[in-house]
């Protein structure tokens, strides 16, 4: 038989390493997540890893249990308490909503939103084997809400969203907290928030990876399986046309060195923000098998990440041979121009204080849109972003 406990204790020793709190490691203890995994062997239940749920008809994941220690992080943003009533948008497997009401406790209660009439089944039933009395699972556009329960003291979203829902701020009562993996320009940050002086600011700001948000409330972002051998996919964060990718890949290959010696976590985190807020061309490719990309920003179990720049038929990546010394790698006919695109951008945020997350403050601004700065528009909310002195030290890797 299984030793069930003894694998979650090693999940949350390893969770814990993240510095989380106690009544997260508590939460993390006391709901079994094998359980919101039927049908995953043992040890795949209790990795720290985000495993899949659900696929659409081409292929690409549309539904999955996040990895542990970014659902602990993101419930220490939120901050709860005991007996406060949550809305959980993205119900999934049911497993953060069950960690939710374990942390409100059985005066509290937790409303988690799914689009999926399929998941929200299978979510009810996990938590009725779970145990889980104080969780409402509901079937519909999470960018509505779920006015019939509100108002909420926490609005916490398990997808990436592209935009603050008007619902979820208005839903929100006084006084509340909002986490949400939010897009900028591409790149995901789980962002807390709460009002102050007539707009949302950030009181944290976490590095985070979520399936993006769908139904109306869905960005603009392209998304393209290049290859189905390897699962190459691609990623336009605005969206646009994507020219002949794989023929560039196949084709003649140009390295240019950047001449920055930056270690794997500010890549990871700063340089990719970096580009993001500021090339509009800044694309991501991934694939999950052994394919076009030599080596990846992320590298982790198979699963590769490059980030770049793409324009019609050329794109060049940033795919460090060593983390130590990260090079351009460019292809198709426009190669030299964008791989010498690229190599500017990474001296400039190398120039800049290689700004990190740590430090970056978000404000989200819905009735006026504020002057001068960083500013990213969307649908319903204008973000401001900036740092602190502390987002522009080079610090440790």
């Amino acid at each position: 038989m299984t030793d069930w406990r003894e694998l979650r204790e090693e999940l949350v020793a390893q969770v814990c390493e993240r510095g989380i709190s106690r009544a997260v490691a508590g939460a993390l203890r006391a709901v079994p997540r094998h359980v919101f995994l039927p049908e995953v062997p043992p040890h795949t239940a209790y990795r720290d890893d985000a495993i899949v749920t659900k696929r659409d008809a081409e292929g690409r994941p549309i539904s999955s249990s996040s990895q542990p220690a970014i659902m602990a992080l993101m419930l220490d943003q939120l901050g709860l308490e005991p007996g406060q009533r949550v809305l959980e948008i993205g119900a999934g497997t049911g497993y953060n909503a069950a960690l939710l009401s374990h942390l409100v406790g059985p005066e509290g209660r937790v409303v988690s939103v799914d689009i999926d009439a399929d998941l929200v089944a299978r979510a009810r039933e996990h938590l009725d084997r779970a145990g889980c009395a104080g969780v409402s699972v509901v079937c519909g556009d999470g960018a509505e809400g779920y006015a019939p329960q509100a108002p909420y003291d926490r609005v916490i979203a398990t997808v990436g969203v592209w935009d603050l829902a008007p619902a979820w701020l208005e839903q929100l009562g006084p006084g509340g907290r909002i986490v949400v993996p939010l897009d900028l320009h591409g790149v995901q940050r789980s962002v807390a928030l709460e009002r102050a002086d007539g707009h949302w600011t950030s009181r944290s700001v976490v590095p985070c990876g979520f399936m993006r948000m769908r139904g109306p409330f869905a960005g603009p972002e392209t998304v393209r399986v290049l290859d189905q051998g390897s699962d190459l996919t691609i990623s336009l964060p605005e969206g646009g046309e994507i020219g002949d990718v794989l023929a560039a890949l196949d084709g003649p290959v140009t390295e240019l060195p950047t001449g920055v010696d930056a270690g794997h976590a500010q890549l990871v985190d700063g340089l990719s923000l970096w580009l993001a807020v500021h090339e509009p061309r800044w694309c991501a490719l991934s694939e999950t098998q052994p394919g076009r990309l030599a080596s990846g920003l992320l590298d982790h179990r198979g699963f590769k990440t490059v980030v770049g720049i793409i324009e019609g038929d050329s794109l060049c990546v940033l795919e460090p041979d060593t983390y130590d010394a990260p090079a351009v790698r460019a292809f198709g006919p426009g190669r030299v121009r964008l791989g010498a695109d690229l190599v500017a951008h990474v001296q400039a945020w190398d120039g800049a204080g290689r700004p990190m997350t740590a430090g970056l403050r978000v404000d989200a601004h819905v009735a006026t849109v504020p002057a001068g700065g960083l500013l990213i528009p969307k649908r319903h909310t204008t973000l401001a972003l900036s740092w602190d002195a502390g987002g522009f030290r080079r610090g440790d890797d």
